[in-house]
């Protein structure tokens, strides 16, 4: 999954150059958001200031859930 992922990173940023960043994440059961019940990765392109706040990570691109206050 490893070089499957930078390989795919790199498709995306040839393909698109306003790619800044990726959000990669997995969920493991029903309780953390599990729907597909089968081993899979979320591969999220990012680009700069597409959410206001990014501190949170992909838990800001859902409204209400990543709004981090940094001290």
């Amino acid at each position: 999954m490893n070089r499957l992922t930078h390989s795919l990173k790199e498709k995306l940023k040839g393909e698109d150059s306003s790619i800044t960043g990726y959000n990669i994440g997995f969920n493991a059961g029903e309780d953390a958001g599990q729907t597909i019940f089968h081993c899979h990765m979320h591969l999220i392109p990012r680009r700069k200031n597409d959410v206001s706040n990014p501190i949170g990570g992909i838990r800001n691109l859902i409204l209400g859930k990543g709004d981090y206050k940094t001290k």
